[in-house]
């Protein structure tokens, strides 16, 4: 069984079928509709809900943390343990909540369909800030979409609940959930069975490996970004899962002098501030990732597992030359994670093998990174191309390169002939423009919906132009930049 809290209510739930979203389940399951869907997706926001969570600080200190999420890719499963807040729990003894009063006051709903989508992530925004400035409010509402009304009054209510912050019953009734949530807090692997199928939720990585062995044909669910869309859009049932979202080993972030290890179900929102204050770039990059909902939920390990020629991340950590730990049963290897990708969504991972760390290299103040993404919007929103370079230059001359790119091939990929073309070579626009050159003999992009080839080759060769050009004169720096 599972055990969660609906607002203060304990749900406990066995046979629930574990494919359902907790979309359906507040819809259909217990007849909640505030919260509506738009895409089934993750792209319009109309479903989010907030999952409050208890985290401990280092001195020992109990703390919730509360967060926007896509109800519509969210599993009933990944509850567990948790406290779901839907809108209808906003409204408390007959009054509004400040932010439905700064929706109502601002003029920030007109249809209304969006509404409580919006309203759920400026909840998020209030509870993770007293003083929320534009860039926050940007940053909260990029995952939700308004067809009618214009965003100028939604961002006005924005600043309005923020800055006119007022206690509410969550505040009152936060050491009351603590103690409800420790008092649920999983202590043995969980499974949610509706006799054809079912969904584990191991604790240790340990009980995660023998349960893989056992269940070699299971689906591994972190986030659920990528694969709940199997159930949305393909309706595909998924007959095993196996949640790993509650094993703590696997959502840690540890530094070392040398390298950063991040657990493989760390959620992208928490590897911001690891990975960013190393890597400038990687953190820019991130905010441009996917909505706040899907980085609250989605993992480094999922955008690495699912092997899409098209994830952000890969070609980011190819070029800083980072590795992955692969587990199978209690046997571990270390691979570099350019050999992980073979060919389109094939990788080198085994039979019940499972990504459960990715190690990271701390920044060389030799090397020069930079990453950029070129896709048609700026949040939200795939890329056309994904570039990472890494050079190092001493006496004029490059002694290393690497050069990774995404969207140019089946695969996430080093371009080989370009580093080749760069390696003993001075630093100069000469030598730039022979490696842009070499770019044609390392790819042969294809058409699609996003980019022809051509502008996808064109594109991987102004960005190395641009690196350098931004090396060169660092002030005109425009990093990470979208090129409609």
């Amino acid at each position: 069984m599972i055990q969660f809290l609906l607002n203060q209510e304990l749900k406990t739930e066995h046979a629930l079928d574990p494919n359902m979203t907790v979309l359906n389940y507040l819809r259909e399951h217990l007849h909640k509709s505030g919260t509506k869907e738009g895409c089934a997706s993750g792209d319009c926001g109309a479903c989010t809900v907030v999952v409050g969570e208890l985290s401990t600080d280092d001195e020992g200190q109990d703390h919730l943390s509360y967060r926007s999420l896509n109800s519509c890719l969210t599993f009933v499963a990944s509850l567990h343990g948790k406290q779901l807040i839907s809108v209808e729990d906003l409204k408390h003894q007959g009054q509004l909540h400040s932010v439905q009063k700064a929706m109502v006051e601002c003029h920030g709903s007109q249809c209304g369909f969006c509404t409580p989508g919006f309203v759920m992530s400026l909840f998020a925004l209030q509870k993770n800030s007293t003083q929320a400035d534009s860039s926050q409010a940007h940053e909260a509402l990029a995952g939700n979409l308004c067809r009618c009304t214009g965003y100028r009054p939604i961002l006005a209510a924005a600043e309005q609940c923020c800055s006119q912050r007022e206690p509410d019953q969550f505040d009152t009734r936060k050491a009351q959930t603590i103690a409800r949530l420790k008092a649920i807090s999983p202590q043995e692997t969980a499974e949610l069975n509706s006799g054809d199928k079912r969904c584990l939720v191991p604790l240790t990585v340990a009980d995660l490996a023998d349960l893989y062995d056992s269940y070699p044909q299971a689906r591994l669910l972190a986030g659920g970004t990528d694969l709940a869309l199997e159930v949305t859009q393909f309706h595909r049932p998924l007959p095993v899962m196996i949640y790993v979202g509650n094993v703590a080993e696997m959502k840690k972030v540890e530094h070392f002098d040398d390298r950063i290890e991040i657990g493989a179900a760390t959620a992208l929102t928490d590897c911001y501030e690891a990975l960013s204050s190393e890597y400038p770039d990687f953190g820019e990059l991130l905010h441009r990732f996917a909505s706040l909902q899907i980085r609250n939920q989605g993992t480094l390990g999922g955008n690495i597992g699912n092997a899409s020629p098209i994830g952000d991340s890969p070609p980011l950590l190819i070029a800083l030359g980072a590795k992955i730990v692969l587990r199978k049963g209690e046997t571990s290897r270390t691979l570099s994670l350019e050999d992980y990708f073979i060919d389109y969504r094939v990788t080198a991972r085994q039979e019940s093998e499972f990504i459960e760390k990715i190690i990271v290299p701390k920044a060389n103040a030799k090397q020069a990174f930079r990453a950029y993404k070129v896709s048609k919007r700026l949040d939200d929103d795939i890329s056309a191309v994904c570039a990472a370079f890494r050079v190092q230059v001493e006496n004029g001359a490059i002694v290393d390169a690497r050069a990774a790119f995404g969207g140019m091939a089946a695969i996430p990929k080093r371009a080989a002939h370009c580093e080749q073309a760069l390696i003993g070579q001075p630093w100069t626009s000469a030598t730039v423009e022979r490696a842009c050159a070499a770019l044609e003999k390392d790819f042969t992009p294809l058409s699609d919906f996003r980019a022809t080839k051509e502008y996808r080759l064109l594109s991987a060769q102004n960005l190395l132009r641009k690196y350098f050009i931004e090396l060169q004169t660092p002030h005109i720096e425009t990093r990470v930049t979208a090129y409609v």
